[in-house]
């Protein structure tokens, strides 16, 4: 990572049925691909899989949501409404952990 990029909040959390839930978001030099200046993941999935469960992110810069395999491009209100979405669509048992 170049010294133009920071990070903002990287947490992970493997649980024992071989599951993972990972939050990232960098604070990255405005630009075409990222003119909000934010590169994020909110992801939940088996570990090592292709395809997560649900992803939100931007890394190719449109702002998309992953889910079943299939991904859509949404629009982007801001972090926390991603965040609070995420956590939603997380099994009852693992948002105490977010």
């Amino acid at each position: 990572m170049g010294d133009d990029v920071e990070v903002l909040e990287d947490e992970i959390q493997a649980y024992d049925d071989g599951t993972v839930a990972r939050i990232r978001v960098l604070d990255v030099p405005e630009s075409k691909r990222f003119p909000d200046g934010i590169k994020y993941a909110f992801h939940y999935g088996e570990a090592g899989a292709d395809e997560p469960i649900i992803r939100f992110d931007n890394h190719h810069g449109p702002h998309e949501l992953h889910i079943a395999g299939q991904v859509f491009e949404i629009e982007f209100d801001g972090l926390q409404p991603l965040y609070r979405a995420w956590r939603a669509a997380l099994p009852s048992e693992k948002r105490i952990d977010w």
